[in-house]
């Protein structure tokens, strides 16, 4: 999940402010970072909002940060 780590850094925030968007800790939301666990698909739907970003691009299915509509 290089990608939301990447959103994450861009913005210049930490894992434990994203991880209260998402309504979890912060180690938590450090497993989903590093690939050794999953994330639900409505914590996906909160970054994509957040981010303003489709899910497609953090899931790393296309390359273009389209903003949501």
């Amino acid at each position: 999940m290089n990608r939301i780590r990447d959103l994450r850094e861009d913005r210049d925030l930490s894992q434990s402010e994203i991880a209260k968007v998402i309504h979890t800790t912060q180690q938590q939301y450090s497993k989903i970072e590093n690939g050794k666990a999953d994330i639900s698909g409505d914590k996906l739907v909160l970054l994509a909002k957040f981010y303003n970003v489709s899910i497609d691009y953090i899931l790393g299915l296309t390359a273009e940060p389209r903003p949501l509509n």
